[in-house]
């Protein structure tokens, strides 16, 4: 019989509303004023969203003037990756996106970029960025087409792999480029400063560090140069993303990065007390069973695995029927279950499939090895070899 009682553990998909974070919003719908509003109500609203700037600006090393709020990560990834940028008030030109093979769909599809401007950076068989392959690839940058672009996640939303992101930037800033770090994983899971990673660009969002969905941000290192606008009217955050600014996701987005930045460090340790707990029992309940990963540096809430002969998707549904939440890959592609492309970079056989379980701040040991326990059911339900349940 299937458990009754549910457990979360697909935290890289969207982390679940923070209790400060509902309060922050219940606080919010109270705030009738428009923020580009010169009255009492409306100065009331522009200085909570001008709170909430400063609390993601801190959660990545930046200055609250360098925050731009968007609808998410994906408009953020879309506002960044275009080949029309600004030097002030002169026009500078982007010749070439590259990015690493294992990107999430919003940066690998290349945003504004032509398809054909956008190169693939290879990783190694560990899902680590080839640093070679990218120093090769900005040696043979056509640079009479204009400047080079990366982009490169911090960490794997698969994997939890930790990327050489500031190794990257010294790379693509001695040839001349610019580097944008999709910092959307790594949030509240390990510290993050955007002048330590030497990104120029990175970008962040709100429901995977348990604010509400719907908001995200383009963060700057600085101000001199900046893309293209994306979206245009009214002129608000600084004429870079126009409309009306989301007040009440845009509080509750400042509340839930003030809450992870805060003991991130002795948390986190604590879910990787979790996870070690989590993998140790899976590998004696299945000596098959691989991690990928295991030897490369990880985020330490993440564990990306592939039981041989148990078929991605069908896993997927049996643990939700012991009523485990736990994603096969990303969970970006309108709730499809295919083939995953981290693996297939990794040159790792993508037929095998792989299954996230991924921790968070509420994850209990109980619930460990509740979810334990159906991996060790489902795992001695496997048909042989050869024959892919």
């Amino acid at each position: 019989m299937a458990n009754t009682s549910r457990i979360y553990l697909d935290w890289n998909a969207t982390a679940p509303l923070l209790p400060c974070v509902r309060d922050a919003l219940l606080h919010a719908f109270d705030l009738s004023g428009n923020p580009s509003s010169v009255h009492k109500e409306g100065r009331a609203a522009r200085m909570a969203v001008e709170s909430a700037r400063r609390n993601v600006a801190n959660l990545v090393g930046a200055q609250a003037s360098h925050v731009v709020f968007t609808s998410g990560a994906t408009e953020a990834a879309n506002l960044v990756l275009t080949p029309d940028y600004k030097m002030g008030r002169s026009a500078l030109r982007i010749g070439r996106l590259y990015v690493s093979a294992i990107e999430h769909p919003a940066v690998r599809e290349g945003g504004r970029f032509n398809k054909d401007d956008v190169t693939e950076i290879a990783v190694t068989s560990d899902g680590v960025l080839d640093l070679d392959a990218l120093k090769k690839l900005l040696e043979d940058h056509d640079k009479t087409t204009g400047l080079p672009m990366v982009a490169v996640m911090l960490v794997n939303n698969e994997t939890g792999i930790v990327q050489p992101v500031a190794e990257a930037a010294r790379l693509v800033h001695a040839a001349g480029g610019l580097m944008v770090v999709d910092a959307v994983q790594a949030a509240g899971r390990v510290p993050i400063d955007i002048q330590a990673l030497d990104a120029d660009f990175l970008f962040v969002s709100s429901h995977k560090i348990g604010g509400p969905k719907g908001v995200g941000a383009l963060v700057t290192r600085g101000e001199a140069m900046m893309p293209k606008a994306l979206i245009h009217g009214g002129g608000q955050e600084k004429g870079h993303r126009s409309g009306t600014e989301n007040t009440t996701a845009i509080i509750g987005f400042g509340a839930a990065a003030a809450f992870v930045l805060d003991e991130l460090v002795e948390r986190n340790a604590a879910i990787a007390t979790l996870r070690e707990r989590l993998e140790t029992g899976m590998r004696k309940a299945a000596v098959d069973v691989i991690i990928h990963g295991a030897e490369v540096e990880r985020v330490a809430n993440t564990t990306f695995f592939t039981l041989p002969s148990l078929k991605a998707e069908t896993g997927q549904i049996a643990f939700d029927i012991e009523g485990i939440a736990l994603s096969a890959g990303s969970a970006c592609s309108s709730g499809k279950v295919g083939e995953s492309h981290v693996l297939t970079a990794m040159g790792k056989d993508p037929k095998l499939g792989g299954l996230r379980i991924s921790l968070g701040v509420s994850t209990s040991e109980a619930e460990i090895d509740l979810a334990l326990a159906a991996f060790e059911k489902i795992a001695s339900r496997r048909k042989p070899a050869g024959q892919a349940a």
